[in-house]
């Protein structure tokens, strides 16, 4: 529960620094175009958009989380319920990634960011 809180806290200043995209659309797009250091997505989201996205960030080599359900990640950035977010800061995504401990995995692989 304190990590969680902690990863919340974290994407509440990233998103006030700009260093968050969410929506499904916007998260796609940061990982095609390179700038998505870390994507999370809801436990809650659709089994495929959860497939889209673990696929997406395979091939792209982002890392991937699944945390939390869409309306905490929503209230989180200060919107309404997102099934998906892309940290587009290095050390915020390294942050949010050592918080959410065994939960990241990068390119398929349970580790560590």
């Amino acid at each position: 529960m304190i990590q969680s809180k902690k990863v919340l806290g974290t994407l509440g200043l990233a998103m006030k620094a700009g260093d968050v995209v969410s929506g499904e659309f916007m998260t796609e797009k940061a990982i095609r175009d390179g700038v998505a250091q870390l994507v999370i997505v809801a436990e809650d989201a659709s089994a495929n958009t959860k497939k889209k996205f673990a696929n997406s960030c395979h091939y792209y080599q982002v890392p991937y989380a699944e945390f939390g359900d869409k309306d905490l990640l929503g209230n989180a950035i200060g919107k309404e319920f997102r099934a998906s977010l892309a940290v587009t800061d290095k050390g915020f995504a390294k942050s949010i990634g050592k918080n959410l401990d065994l939960e990241v995995t990068k390119y398929g692989k349970n580790e560590n960011i």
